[in-house]
């Protein structure tokens, strides 16, 4: 018997819907970059885009633990003289939602040349409202946090 490498037309891309809600965050993040990646596939390789589409729900409502709702910065550089801009999670929170989860997937995904093609699956949004329901075949379609094996 011999093991035919994995091939990019035979990659089979399904749905998740991820609920964020009171979860926390830095754990569910793991979670959708690894549905992202594919790495739950049985024939997954790293030099390979092998991953899922994963729709995110109830961003706003994501949990943090300690004081990160006021410590923890996100940084952004215009690329001017005195573009260099700050904020906390709490006012990012407030003004984008969804892009506190989209920056920590983000942060847990190998920063190679797929990046942005799994990124690019990723929809995240602030309430439970998506238009990807048809996608999900009328049911909700819950994802466990993947645990490690002892």
């Amino acid at each position: 018997m011999k093991t035919e490498p994995t091939k990019q037309s035979a990659v089979q891309r399904t749905w998740h819907l991820v609920n964020v809600k009171n979860k926390t965050l830095g754990r569910t993040a793991v979670t959708i970059a690894q549905l992202l990646r594919g790495k739950h596939k049985p024939y997954f390789v790293s030099h390979l885009d092998c991953g899922d589409y994963v729709v995110v729900i109830n961003a706003a409502d994501v949990a943090v633990t300690g004081a990160k709702e006021e410590k923890k910065l996100y940084t952004r550089y215009s690329g001017y003289p005195g573009g260099l801009k700050t904020e906390t999670l709490g006012s990012l929170r407030a003004r984008k939602p969804g892009q506190v989860v989209y920056h920590a997937v983000a942060g847990m995904l190998p920063k190679n040349k797929l990046r942005s093609r799994w990124l690019a699956r990723l929809y995240v949004f602030a309430g439970a409202d998506n238009p990807y329901g048809e996608q999900f075949n009328g049911k909700t379609v819950e994802t466990p946090v993947v645990q490690k094996k002892k």
